[in-house]
């Protein structure tokens, strides 16, 4: 990536933070856009040791004056900007549109007009899919988001589809599912249970799994996703493609909190579901990494409980920045 000019919307947050750092170490010259909303995760601290290396900006992707004077002299930009929360899409489905379609709309249309041979590449989410219905889920698996946030990121990267076919652009689309690791929001249990779990064992509190915990899910190391990010980002293979860069392995609910307190510390308590949260909940989501494999050198490396431990380390020593 040496000089490559990349662009990361939401690049405070963390996703947006770790990739950031991923291609600062690879030669890239980086420029950060996000506006800090405090229910998105933002956090200044997460670039703190190389906050001088990188270009910030402070401004929303709902500005389209904003986001057309940084995306004029780049090479890549990815789009980790999202209004993130499930349950709070529900409550405020009109912000949840104005940043996950509006937002999304913007920052294209300022790629088209403005510096239409950039490559454009979208972060999209496992929760698109909804309930599972062939197994298992894999690029092409119908699409019934049971949430506001999850059908407008469908929506979203239909969009970004739509201006890579019909206007000549380089898009692509990597969808990511329950990411863990260092810089991650772990106050805010909207913003995903792992990281939620991490913040509540690192304060000495106890976990809580609603049900019995065997829904299954996927996991993957945040390093692990930033790294199928910048190569969707570098190679051309990736174009007009859709891709889930998701690891090997899957485990319960009540399996990865257990693995969360035997790593970092803490018990798992069982208790009912809340009827708000049982109404969006999924059930098993079973993923393929086959596509991103085939077409990519990639394959998640690092495998859960030597995830939890780096993670655990990193927020030892700046816990009191996320809390």
């Amino acid at each position: 990536m040496r000089g490559t000019r990349v662009l990361i919307t939401g690049g405070l947050g963390f996703v947006g933070s770790n990739l950031a750092r991923y291609c600062l170490e690879r030669g890239a010259a980086v420029t950060l856009y996000d506006c800090l909303d405090p229910l998105a995760g933002g956090n200044m601290y997460n670039i703190h040791d190389f906050e001088k290396d990188v270009r910030v900006v402070v401004n929303d992707i709902r500005n389209f004056e904003g986001i057309s004077a940084v995306i004029r002299d780049q090479d890549v930009v990815v789009n980790c900007a999202a209004f993130t929360s499930h349950p709070n899409s529900m409550r405020e489905p009109l912000i949840d549109i104005d940043v996950n379609c509006k937002g999304v709309v913007n920052l294209l249309e300022a790629a088209r007009r403005f510096n239409r041979e950039m490559k454009v590449v979208h972060i999209g989410a496992s929760t698109q899919i909804g309930r599972m219905i062939t197994n298992p889920i894999d690029e092409l698996h119908p699409e019934f988001p049971l949430d506001i946030y999850s059908a407008n990121k469908s929506a979203s990267e239909k969009y970004v589809l739509v201006y890579g076919s019909a206007h000549g652009m380089r898009t692509s689309v990597v969808r990511l599912a329950n990411l863990y690791g260092p810089r991650s929001n772990i106050q805010n249990p909207d913003l995903g249970f792992v990281n939620f779990f991490i913040g509540l064992t690192l304060q000495g509190r106890n976990l809580t799994v609603f049900g019995e915990g065997n829904q299954l899910r996927n996991l993957t190391y945040v390093e692990d996703a930033v790294a199928a990010i910048a190569l969707a980002a570098t190679d051309d293979r990736a174009i007009g493609e859709v891709l889930f860069a998701v690891s090997d392995d899957h485990w319960t609910v009540a399996q990865i909190a257990e693995a969360i307190a035997e790593v970092i510390g803490g018990r798992v308590d069982f208790v009912p579901w809340p009827k708000n949260r049982k109404a969006i909940e999924i059930g098993d989501s079973i993923i393929s990494n086959a596509k991103i494999r085939a077409l990519l050198p990639w394959q998640a490396q690092v495998s859960l409980r030597d995830g939890l431990a780096r993670t655990r380390d990193y927020y030892r020593s700046c816990l009191d920045k996320y809390l």
